[in-house]
């Protein structure tokens, strides 16, 4: 079974820089075949999908994509995605998830509903 752990979260003041880890792992499992997207959900909202990689370094993007200032990056080698957050906001404070998928390999799937593994979240807090 593919587990997922979330790192990187912290408190940031605004126009900061921040990067999530989410490294995966699982016995018998092909980590490298799983493409891996990054979700947020801020409090009293619904979750976010802010984008994806796959095991090919196909990048999609979701609706909550952070207008340019996150960028999804991958190691293999590491078994490891990271979402690097620059210039932060207020509003991007939420706890951010990873999710891992096999079934649209070599691509991402459409959205965060078609993901079947998550991870526990890491919070992320901008403070004004």
């Amino acid at each position: 079974q593919l587990q997922l752990v979330e790192s990187g979260g912290d408190l940031v003041q605004t126009g900061g820089s921040l990067r999530l880890s989410c490294t995966a792992s699982g016995l018998g499992v092909d980590v490298e075949s799983y493409a891996i997207g990054w979700f947020r959900q801020a409090p009293g909202k619904e979750r976010g999908g802010i984008s994806c990689i796959s095991s090919r370094n196909y990048v999609k993007y979701y609706e909550d994509s952070g207008e340019g200032r996150f960028t999804i990056s991958r190691d293999n080698a590491k078994n490891t995605v990271y979402l690097q957050m620059n210039s932060l906001r207020p509003n991007d404070t939420a706890m951010y998830y990873c999710a891992a998928d096999p079934i649209y390999y070599p691509y991402c799937p459409p959205s965060g509903g078609f993901f079947g593994s998550w991870g526990q979240g890491t919070p992320v807090t901008v403070a004004m």
